[in-house]
């Protein structure tokens, strides 16, 4: 998986898992811009992966900061090779009947509409290119429902099915899209959880153990890469054998 000589781009990647697979990509050669929205986290990311990665500030829930921060990026390191569509909002937990729709308006813009707009954004030159991959962060809720979480739950539903649709439609292109489904991946929100609670979780993973956020990336920069050149619509989950247990 050598990505020398690829400008990749990933979203929400000042933390987690889009931090850790930026990391990787950039160690295995890769031209890396990252966006999200809190600049002096993505000074301290980029400030660790040397001169071939750069942050770009935005909402991606906002199209006008997201296409100027993707046109900065093409301008800073050239056409736009890969884009990991990573940033997403929990949308929190409350009982459909009282759930607020201005919530439910911002989860489904962050999580679904913005990944539209990115891939609107990218396609034309990955087209003109004939060549290119794009990766989506759905989630285990993209297979299964989830009560009191109505707008992560459609949101993340609707970022499969836009990755098929997406897929499908490039694939005469040589563009591929897919999507990676984190199961209980360890990172900095999951380590806020009371240790209590921490093993009830793991205890419903058949492997009875949580994921690294390294586990995941490296599926991502498999599906980044040209290894997996004969793969695309297919949704790929990291979760310790939890989506083909009995309940989630």
């Amino acid at each position: 998986m050598d990505f020398h000589g690829q400008h990749i781009v990933v979203t929400g990647g000042s933390s987690g898992i889009g931090l850790v697979s930026a990391q990787l990509l950039a160690s295995r050669g890769a031209r890396i811009s990252l966006i999200a929205r809190r600049l002096e986290l993505l000074d301290e990311a980029v400030a660790g992966m040397g001169e071939n990665a750069a942050g770009f500030a935005a909402d991606v829930g906002d199209k006008g900061q997201l296409d100027a921060a993707l046109d900065a990026a093409a301008a800073r390191f050239g056409p736009i090779h890969g884009l990991f569509a990573n940033a997403g909002l929990t949308g929190g937990f409350t009982p459909a009947v009282a759930f607020d729709p201005d919530v439910f308006e911002q989860t489904i813009r962050v999580n679904l509409t913005s990944v539209f707009w990115a891939i609107q954004k990218v396609l034309p030159p990955m087209i003109e290119a004939k060549g290119g991959v794009i990766l989506v962060t759905g989630s285990m809720a993209s297979k299964r429902g989830l009560a009191m979480n109505p707008a992560y739950v459609a949101s993340k539903h609707g970022v499969l099915g836009l990755t098929r649709a997406i897929a499908v439609e490039m694939a005469p292109h040589n563009v591929r899209a897919n999507c990676v489904i984190p199961g209980f991946i360890r990172t900095e929100a999951l380590d806020r959880i009371p240790p209590e609670q921490m093993g009830k979780i793991e205890g419903r993973v058949p492997q009875r153990r949580m994921g690294t956020p390294l586990e995941l990336a490296e599926v991502a920069a498999f599906l980044l890469s040209d290894a997996a050149s004969h793969v695309t619509g297919q949704d790929w989950a990291v979760d310790g054998g939890v989506l083909e247990s009995i309940e989630v």
